[in-house]
Parts: structure tokens; sequence; C-alpha cells
């Protein structure tokens, strides 16, 4: 049986403990992740974390910058089972909405959509504004999954990690990863 390869990107979005939590379950998992980070994102990850970037290295099978278009992933010809932008910028699903694909991130996700494979938007973002919302509908109208990084309280956590967890789950399920991540409701 072939290893899942997943493309897992993180932007500047506030949200980087639900990413690393995620990381830690794929890597559990054993499923083969490709993670790009755009620079915010590697800025917010170590302010909010409290941990190096560096860190991730021994999570996922590759790094690559927001940068480097060259990159195996760029390619429509490199095989994924799927992306999940974690957490995804305004910025980010704008430049997805509308075709720009000036950055590594929003070529992998233009491919995702092209090919008709899952592209998740874990959107962490409150309120969102009208034009926010246009640019998540034509994602949605284009095959995107948009996926609010909102936890669920009806199985009652107990500490943030259980939320994390949460996310980390529901994202997993998106993606067809099998997990007990969460308590699912009974």
């Amino acid at each position: 049986m072939e290893q899942k390869k997943i493309i897992v990107a993180i932007t500047g979005a506030s949200g980087a403990n639900y990413v690393l939590t995620l990381l830690k379950s794929l890597k559990e998992k054993k499923i083969e992740v490709h993670l790009i980070i755009s620079n915010w994102g590697k800025k917010v990850f170590e302010q909010e974390t409290n941990k190096k970037f560096s860190e991730l290295k021994k999570l996922v099978a590759q790094i690559y910058s927001n940068k480097e278009m060259g990159a195996k992933i760029s390619s429509s010809s490199f095989l994924s089972d799927g992306m999940i932008i974690i957490p995804a910028s305004v910025k980010t699903c704008s430049e997805i909405a509308n075709a720009h694909t000036s950055t590594l991130i929003t070529r992998c996700a233009d491919i995702m959509l092209r090919y008709k494979k899952p592209l998740i938007i874990g959107l962490r973002e409150t309120p969102i504004s009208g034009p926010c919302l246009e640019q998540l509908t034509k994602i949605a109208q284009y095959g995107g999954i948009i996926f609010p990084l909102s936890p669920a309280f009806y199985y009652n956590p107990k500490k943030i990690s259980d939320l994390e967890d949460f996310i980390s789950g529901k994202a997993m399920d998106l993606l067809g990863i099998k997990n007990n991540s969460y308590k699912r409701w009974d």
C-alpha cells in the first residue's frame, strides 16, 4: 500500500498550535508531509508556540519556502493526496480564489483545484468581512473545502490541547485519514 502524501501550508494567520498538533498526528499516522511556510507563517508559528521553526523538520518529509517555485510539489506531476492550509490567511484565500499563483502555496492550491483533489482552507479569522466571504465562496464553488478552525464543545473539553486535537482530527477526516483524535458525537 502506497504511503499518503499531503501538502500542508502555514500562512501568517493566528492558529499555529492547530498545525503543530496536526503535523504530530500525521507523523504518528506515517503520512508523508510536504510543508510550505510563508515568511509571516514562520514568525507567527514561533511567536504562538514558543518553538523554533526548525523543530518542525522532524515532523515532515520536506520543508519548502513559499518562494520556492521550482520545488517538486509545484508541478502537477507531483502526486499528492490533498492539501491543507492551516491556518489560512485572508490574503492567501483571496489569491487562491483569483488564481494568483505567484507563491508556492497558491500554486499548489491551484493544482489541487485543477485536479479535483482535496484542498482544505483552515480559516482562523473572525469576524469575516463580505469581501472575504466572496473569496471563500469562490474557492468552495471551485471545489475547495472551507474549514473554519472552530472547535466543538459537545464533548466537554478540559484543556486547550483537547480543542487542538478536535481540529486536527477533523482535518484528518477531511483528508480521508482514519483517526481517533477527538470524541465523536454519540
